[in-house]
């Protein structure tokens, strides 16, 4: 261990510098992956195996340990931005639509991979259903960034934002009755009713206490609130939840997705997760590190440590291969069900492909509820195909969302001016170039504004105390 040979004995010492490590490491390594235009989750977990005891060995199992946390806040800031897009009009419009091609995708990757794992390759029960259930979740995070770079809009890129959102709600609901099956399996306790509905009630009563606090969070963050304190507030409510789902030993996704989903329906304030979105990245940095440092890699090449003889390499390639058909059959078949166009019929499942964040978390917490081999088995696989879905699902996003239609490379098509006779087409292309130009944002993110707008706030309102005092009125 590294602190044991620079004889750092003190626990405050070392978990304060292994997060130092741990964040330093994870950016360099970021410096590394924008070079070969991947995204900052891969190179957070590959710093966590390079940091991890399998390999250099530098952050201590007590941080590990100590540090399950971090799983419940990730999942909670990813869910509470997932949120934003139910937006009541959208899915009182597509709702019938949206719920019948999610269903179609989650539960054909769902069966598909449980197919594959438990009838093919003999996997055991518990370890297949748990993993099968995990598959039914998407990462909204690529999809979104590349949405964003490329201002795609139109009905597939709304189909797709309420599918993701609710693809997640179904993959909840999935794992909470799989890891109970799981459990029931493993203890070779007879499977009763009550262990397949009771983390179901569990859910629907974190829903609806989640939409309790997105309420709470609507009286408490007024337009007369500090941008400062509108943070507080929010991540204070955050972690209390996060809290009680900790205390009912349930995910804190789904009450934090309903949050957000209220929160954005009664205040129709999109800052607030702005200010999020650009306040959550050392957590998530820490959260994916972490995960990284749990990845066994020599697993992976090792038979012993599979399942029926199969390593846990071919189960992560299966799993990668089968869930990606699962994902494409399912949008497409229930797209055609439902009469969309051959637009979203076609490209939607390629955007589906991304899988990291919801997946990781609920991984962690099914390894830590499962425990032993099998839990460590399921971490190590969700994490090695996570990093294969980061590699190959922000290229099919994109792709998805250039064949739909969603946004032209054309620049006819991505401005329009007044076109006249005696105009040739050296004029029309500079005109379109300079109106371009003065359409393109600030070169600062839409959450550095909202952030940097809270600071400059904060600073005015110091001032304006520090002048109003007696002692200075009395000077000036």
């Amino acid at each position: 261990m590294l602190y044991e040979k620079l004889n750092i004995t003190s626990p405050a010492a070392q978990i304060i510098l292994s997060v130092s490590i741990i964040m330093l490491s994870g950016f360099l390594m970021t410096r590394i992956t924008k070079k070969l235009r991947l995204p900052n989750v891969t190179a957070y977990i590959i710093t966590g195996v390079l940091l991890g005891p399998f390999c250099i060995d530098a952050i201590p199992q007590s941080f590990i340990g100590g540090t399950e946390f971090l799983s419940d806040i990730a999942l909670a800031f990813i869910s509470f931005g997932t949120g934003e897009f139910f937006k009541f009009a959208a899915l009182k419009k597509n709702g019938a639509k949206v719920i019948v091609i999610t269903l179609f995708e989650a539960c054909l990757a769902f069966l598909l991979v449980f197919f594959t794992l438990s009838a093919i390759l003999k996997v055991e029960f518990a370890f297949s259903i748990v993993l099968s259930a995990l598959a039914a979740a998407t990462a909204p995070a690529s999809t979104l960034m590349t949405i964003r770079q490329t201002r795609a809009k139109g009905d597939f890129v709304d189909t797709l934002l309420q599918v993701i959102a609710l693809d997640n709600v179904i993959s909840l609901f999935a794992y909470s009755i799989a890891i109970s099956l799981a459990v029931a399996a493993t203890s070779s306790a007879a499977i009763m009713p009550t262990s397949i509905f009771f983390p179901i009630i569990k859910n629907i009563g974190a829903l609806l206490l989640g939409a309790l606090f997105g309420g709470l969070m609507c009286l408490l963050i007024q337009k007369k609130r500090s941008d400062d304190n509108r943070l507080i507030i929010s991540v204070a409510l955050l972690f209390a939840f996060c809290g009680i789902c900790t205390i009912m030993d349930i995910s804190p996704l789904l009450g934090c997705m309903s949050m957000g989903m209220i929160y954005s329906n009664m205040s129709n304030d999109d800052k607030l997760f702005k200010q999020l979105n650009y306040f959550n990245p050392p957590f998530m940095l820490l959260f994916f590190v972490r995960s990284g440092l749990s990845f066994d890699i020599s697993a992976l090449f090792d038979s012993t440590a599979g399942f029926g003889g199969v390593s846990l390499l071919v189960i992560g390639l299966l799993y990668f291969l089968v869930r990606m058909i699962g994902k494409y059959a399912g949008a497409f078949v229930g797209s055609a069900v439902v009469r969309k166009s051959l637009s979203v019929r076609n490209y939607l499942g390629l955007a589906l492909i991304p899988q990291a964040g919801v997946s990781i978390g609920l991984a962690t917490l099914g390894a830590r509820t499962l425990g032993g081999e099998m839990g460590n088995a399921l971490l190590t696989v969700i994490l090695a195909s996570g990093i294969l879905y980061e590699l190959v699902g922000p290229v099919c996003a994109k792709f998805s969302l250039y064949l739909s239609g969603s946004y032209s490379n054309k620049l006819e098509d991505i401005v329009t001016v007044e076109e006249h006779n005696e105009k040739s087409s050296l004029e029309l292309l500079i005109e379109r170039i300079h109106k371009i130009q003065e359409e393109i944002p600030d070169p600062i993110n839409e959450e550095e504004t909202a952030f940097l707008e809270a600071a400059e706030e904060h600073y005015a309102a110091v001032m304006r105390s520090h002048i109003r005092t007696p002692q200075n009125r009395r000077r000036l």
